[in-house]
């Protein structure tokens, strides 16, 4: 057989490549899954080596007849299915298994068993998109023509499932993802039971939500599956043994390191959402000129990792719990004294898994995996109220448990969290009987904080520059402000790295040197998280920047890196920056900056600023653009892109019906037109907002 030269290995992986391209039409590489977010083997919780992905092979061999499938990118959707895991087992008898969407296959759901169900809580990212876990199933499920295993005719006719969908009210694709789910499990014959539900975080009303959907469901499948309910009683799905042969000290024991390499001290990538990469804080100032105000610019050193990002994308910054909730925690639950005694947490049934590496300490656990300063779930309470110190503290939790009214105004209110409603409903009487396994199936995991990157990749590809407001925020009613868990956290890291011998943010202290030391040095947990929110590729379109407080970061690394491409002799179109603060003299961020990039881009540049505190009236950043809406028009004809950034409730959706008022009056047609302009824009990518609420 005649030998292949390079010419010939070359050509024949050409065509297999156009085979393929023909044949998957494109699918393969269609996604648009994170790039950053590749499973990570050997972290803890990911994909076994060997591991099943036919979840029917799964449920029959571990017993199961309830699956609940989760799509979630910040937790709260993966705490949800677990809550409805727990609820069915304990009230009704059903044998449940949360799963991870990614971790199987779909093409066998139309061998899905009848006499089983199928629970879907999916959470909807960004502008409509499915979650990072949830992208392959999304494409799968809702694709012009999905290809199931048999060949059933409707393809899903044997599928029965419920649905809950996470979204924000704030967003223009409202809950698209269970929305189209729902649409299409319906279209290829599955039957649905109860309503699909819809969570709102951007009302805020997320959790009562989620709580009135369930208990109609709950009804109605009872009916479908001819389910008995019971009393429920707790049944813990971890078991907790103390390893006395163990010390806090002793080499194999987590301190509160993400998985087996970090604590071997041999951390390598991929780094990801299951890995961080421990990177230096290369420099830290402050922003603000206000006492009672803070606002961080970082500069955290990606050069020792495969770490990589593009302008526009998101950090995650992984934060620890302070030193004061960690102590109020051990001491409500009577744990003080065992704060470093090692334990060990199993999986008491096969489809569970512990969420972070074990034998570890109670410390460890509530220090760096549990979101112990999260406002409390009232569904919680209702199940600690059996472990209440005497008759009448169970009383009030059960109360507190099922009155939502009465529950708003003696707990979420006050935004308390678990260890302050523990304390408050028992006036400071220990709850030494709880089990510690319902914290670890309770609580949700501690989550990583993202932040919209404030440089450009092409100016410092191997630096990420941070810009983050510090949470310190007074409640009425409540005798101490509401401080944030990871801003806080980084203004701690902020003085220390500033020659602070004690640095303590707002009262607050944290375990800055990390588990075992190993952040000496001024170190800080990260990953990065792709973004769609991207300039055009063609550098001379003409763009506008909507930015006002900390928004302006994603658009300061726009800036940077239109400033760098005129540097290189390219032709950079008209960028105009709309930012917006309270005074000039307080809160105007990067000031100088934006005099340097106006004298390397010239006319090319623009500023406008709105103060909001400076006048008689309130000026902000809307009312700047309509002030210049002929020119506004008159870009957006040139095809102009724009760019919102900051708060989804108020300046977002203001800024879309002011540019839709714009486009209606400069052009004289009705504002139903001018809003389907800007509608039009968003499909097109012309209009991208990076908005949180």
């Amino acid at each position: 057989m005649a030998q292949l030269d390079t010419v010939d290995i070359i050509v024949l992986a050409v065509i297999l490549l156009g085979t393929a391209a023909y044949f998957t039409k494109g699918k393969v590489w269609g996604v648009t899954k994170d790039p950053y977010a590749a499973s990570f083997a050997n972290a803890n919780g990911g994909a076994k080596a060997g591991k099943t992905r036919n979840i029917i092979e799964k449920m029959e061999e571990s017993g199961k007849n309830c699956v609940i499938f989760y799509g979630s990118q910040t937790g709260t959707a993966e705490d949800y299915a677990s809550r409805l895991a727990k609820e069915g087992k304990s009230r009704f008898g059903l044998e449940t298994m949360v799963v991870d969407l990614e971790e199987y296959d779909y093409d066998n759901l139309d061998a899905f068993p009848e006499d089983k169900v199928a629970m879907f809580v999916l959470a909807t990212y960004g502008e409509g998109e499915p979650t990072d876990n949830a992208v392959d199933f999304y494409e799968f499920i809702t694709g012009d023509d999905p290809s199931f295993s048999n060949s059933n005719d409707p393809a899903l006719g044997n599928l029965t499932y419920v649905a809950f969908g996470l979204g924000n009210n704030t967003y223009e694709h409202y809950n698209s993802m269970v929305r189209n789910v729902d649409k299409a499990l319906t279209k290829l014959g599955a039957h649905r039971v109860g309503e699909a539900g819809e969570g709102d975080d951007g009302a805020g009303t997320m959790e009562e939500d989620f709580l009135a959907w369930k208990d109609p469901m709950w009804a109605a499948l009872a009916e479908k599956m001819g389910l008995e309910e019971r009393e429920a009683v707790y049944e813990p799905i971890f078991g907790i043994v103390e390893r006395e042969n163990l010390t806090k000290d002793s080499p194999e024991v987590y301190l509160g390191e993400p998985n087996k390499m970090h604590l071997e001290g041999s951390a390598r990538g991929p780094f990801n959402a299951h890995n961080p990469y421990i990177a230096p804080i290369a420099e830290s100032r402050e922003l603000f000129n206000v006492k009672d105000r803070n606002c961080l610019h970082m500069e955290v050193d990606i050069s020792g990792s495969n770490l990589s990002y593009q302008t526009g994308d998101h950090i995650a910054i992984w934060p620890t719990n302070p030193g004061q909730e960690v102590d109020e925690m051990l001491n409500i639950l009577d744990l003080k004294d065992k704060q470093n005694t090692v334990i060990s947490v199993k999986a008491l049934e096969p489809t569970a898994k512990v969420p972070f590496p074990t034998p570890t300490t109670y410390d460890a656990i509530i220090r760096y995996h549990l979101e112990i300063c999260a406002p409390v779930s009232r569904q919680f309470l209702g199940t600690l109220a059996a472990f209440a110190p005497d008759e009448s503290i169970k009383a009030e939790m059960v109360k507190l448990g099922s009155d939502k009214d009465y529950f708003h105004d003696k707990i979420s209110k006050n935004h308390y969290n678990i260890s302050r409603t523990l304390s408050v409903v028992s006036e400071g009487k220990k709850w030494g009987s709880i089990p510690f396994s319902a914290f670890i199936e309770g609580l949700t995991k501690l989550q990583p904080r993202y932040y919209s990157i404030s440089s450009s990749s092409l100016v410092q590809p191997k630096k990420i520059s941070v810009t983050a407001v510090v949470e310190n925020q007074l409640i009425p009613g409540r005798s101490d402000p509401f401080k944030g868990v990871a801003t806080n956290y980084l203004l701690a890291l902020k003085q220390k790295q500033n020659g602070d011998a004690n640095p303590e943010a707002f009262g607050l202290t944290y375990e800055l040197m990390g588990p075992r030391n190993k952040y000496d040095g001024i170190h800080v947990p990260v990953h990065v998280r792709h973004s769609n929110f991207k300039l055009p590729s063609d550098p001379s379109k003409p763009i506008i920047l909507i930015g006002p407080g900390t928004g302006v970061a994603p658009m300061r690394g726009f800036i940077q890196e239109r400033a760098k491409q005129a540097q290189s002799g390219e032709n950079v179109g008209k960028t105009i920056l709309f930012f917006g603060c309270r005074k000039r003299s307080e809160d105007f961020l990067y000031e100088s900056e934006w005099e340097e990039y106006k004298k390397v881009l010239g006319d090319k540049f623009e500023l406008v600023t709105a103060f909001s505190r400076e006048g008689a009236k309130k000026v902000y950043v809307q009312h700047r653009l309509k002030e210049r809406a002929k020119e506004i028009n008159e870009l957006l004809q040139q095809k102009a892109y724009i760019y919102v950034c900051g708060d989804a409730a108020n300046m977002a959706r203001e800024v879309n019906t002011v540019l839709g008022q714009i486009i209606a009056e400069q052009r004289g047609v009705s504002e139903s037109k001018g809003e389907e302009v800007i509608k039009n824009m968003r499909a097109a990518n012309q209009y991208q907002e990076d908005v949180w609420s």
